[in-house]
């Protein structure tokens, strides 16, 4: 019975701290004494969903545009960052916000480049233990406490995927997105791999290894494109058009394919 008020009051005092409604919190409440979950699940369930609703609302205060992943840890005047930023600008030039990580490196650089064209950027910036602070090209932000939610943000947020060099993290980004596509769990939108002689081995890893062993389909290396052509990105993007900020592509859609 303990639990069950200390679960109660810790209810109570996050309905009070947000703007979550009052059947939601009911609703929570009663499947948490139902299920017998304590009351660290409870506030380790309710961290995780503040992480998303604050992402979730920063959302619809911008049009899907184009989401830019790649290593924190390029030198911004090698050719990656360029072309990276070369990219921010051309986005930008045709309307298309630019959203990152926010971090250094291929995130500065591509919101370097639509922030000097007028274009509007979004970092989504991830608290970490050795500090990763947000660059300085950013119009609006916002920082996750958990990595799953960024990822989530960086997902919903775009119509249009791009991948330059990076390490694991880019991996994890890409094969997240990859594998959503894959299972229907989200529209088959574009998604591009610039760079091909970086990309390229992986993708070859996948034929030779995963494909061969049937383990994946020869249509699952279709849904994204290996280039060096950054205007395909550009032109993609222009093909999508621009969703309006009250709308998401990924509202009430299950397995639609917009391409």
């Amino acid at each position: 019975m303990k639990d069950d008020k200390d679960i109660f009051s810790l209810f109570m005092e996050i309905l009070n701290q947000s703007d979550i409604s009052k059947d939601d919190i009911r609703r929570s409440l009663e499947y948490a004494i139902n299920n017998k979950l304590n009351k660290e699940d409870v506030r380790r369930s309710l961290a995780y969903a503040r992480d998303l609703e604050q992402g979730l609302s920063k959302l619809r205060t911008f049009s899907q545009g184009v989401s830019v992943f790649g290593s924190a840890r390029l030198s911004e005047k090698g050719k990656w960052c360029k072309l990276a930023e070369e990219l921010g600008r051309k986005l930008a030039q045709n309307g298309h916000t630019v959203i990152t990580g926010g971090g250094p490196s291929i995130m500065e650089a591509a919101n370097k480049g639509a922030y000097e064209a007028g274009g509007k950027t979004v970092g989504l910036n991830i608290e970490l233990a050795h500090e990763q602070h947000i660059n300085p090209y950013v119009t609006d932000s916002m920082e996750f406490h958990y990595f799953f939610a960024r990822k989530v943000m960086l997902t919903m947020a775009s119509k249009v995927y791009v991948y330059f060099p990076g390490g694991f993290g880019t991996l994890d980004e890409f094969s997240e997105i990859l594998i959503l596509m894959q299972e229907n769990k989200m529209p088959k939108m574009p998604m591009f791999l610039i760079g091909k002689s970086f990309w390229k081995p992986l993708d070859r890893y996948f034929g030779s290894k995963m494909q061969k062993l049937k383990t994946i389909n020869p249509a699952d290396r279709k849904i994204y494109r290996i280039t060096d052509n950054i205007d395909e990105v550009v032109e993609a993007a222009n093909r999508i058009g621009h969703p309006s900020i009250y709308e998401n592509i990924y509202d009430h859609n299950k397995s639609k394919h917009i391409i």
